[in-house]
């Protein structure tokens, strides 16, 4: 059933608005890409089990860095994956640097850019050593808000600068599409930088930048809710209040509050699953390589065969391995 949301928008707005055009366009590259392998399944098939990728979150997993981050469905999945997939750490309390969570981005995304890892580390660290150890929540949530929000945050930089600098309060400030570098923040005196900018004229030019800004954007109602309650901030510590407001998360809606974050019962319903077969298949494996018969080595040679078979009870998203376009 459509939905009230779609039939106010006329055709072209709607398919804009859910970026329909980007995937369909990425749909028929990939089967350029691999029409050897899907004229086995059919096409129609293949779109079937694209698009339901696509509605599940898993299109974005192994892809290349332009396409994780072309729409914000894209950025909400993969933010949603690396969570799944990486939620153990901090359920175990391990604790790891800029560089090792850069690492676990990269196995998911292998061209992610480091940039972006260490401004998210930034949020959490401030002024500490970039080495230092990171909490798994602190960097999931302060990397959500850099990563979705990497656009509108630089021309927030950018704002924040002429802030500091007395600039005229009506310059324009046009965001790029790139995840950017921040034009360099001028040397001003200690008592400047750690006092900030006052809080009300910091939010008069975030509102105006909301509302002109073609990239997605924290709620402007919730962004002064965070300024609302101080009078001067500085730079980062907006960003670490962005990163730490539930409202936000929500809003964006691709984690879970940060009490819940440890908790996932249906992949670890899953993970139980995995671990209890392969307990079964090691000790089935120990026991028939005891008793090998006339013909033992062929039984292992068997067995070590089909330990590289996919389990048939094993789910995939679709039936196709996407290579990343070069």
């Amino acid at each position: 059933m459509l939905s009230p949301e779609r039939l106010a928008l006329p055709d072209y707005e709607y398919l804009a608005q859910r970026h329909v055009l980007t995937y369909m366009e990425d749909a028929v590259c990939q089967l350029l890409e691999n029409k050897e392998d899907v004229s086995q399944y059919g096409i129609a098939r293949f779109f079937t089990e694209y698009f339901n990728s696509v509605c599940q979150g898993t299109h974005i997993l192994f892809r290349e860095f332009s396409f994780v981050q072309a729409t914000p469905h894209n950025r909400a999945s993969f933010l949603r994956a690396f969570w799944r997939c990486f939620r153990t750490v901090g359920k175990n309390g391990d604790l790891l640097t800029m560089k090792e969570y850069h690492c676990l981005l990269q196995l998911l995304c292998p061209d992610f850019p480091l940039e972006l890892t260490q401004k998210a580390a930034r949020i959490v660290l401030m002024d500490d050593a970039m080495d230092c150890l990171m909490s798994f929540s602190d960097f999931l949530l302060a990397f959500q808000i850099q990563f979705y929000y990497s656009e509108f945050l630089e021309s927030v930089a950018a704002i924040y600068q002429d802030l500091l600098s007395g600039k005229n309060p009506n310059t324009v400030i046009v965001p790029t599409s790139s995840s950017g570098q921040h034009r360099q923040r001028p040397v001003l005196g200690e008592a400047s930088m750690l006092e900030g900018v006052e809080a009300s004229l910091f939010y008069q030019r975030l509102e105006s930048l909301c509302d002109r800004h073609k990239y997605s954007c924290p709620p402007p109602a919730l962004v002064k809710e965070v300024l609302s309650n101080v009078q001067r901030l500085t730079f980062y510590g907006f960003l670490v209040a962005l990163s730490k407001h539930r409202g936000i998360s929500q809003a964006l809606g691709a984690l879970p509050d940060k009490g819940d974050l440890m908790h996932d019962p249906a992949m670890d319903e899953e993970l139980d699953r995995l671990v209890v077969r392969s307990r079964l298949h090691r000790t089935s494996r120990q026991h028939r390589a005891e008793k090998p018969g006339a013909f033992g080595f062929q039984r292992r040679d068997k067995l070590e065969a089909l330990e590289k078979v996919p389990s048939a009870s094993a789910r995939t998203p679709y039936p196709y391995r996407w290579e990343p376009r070069q």
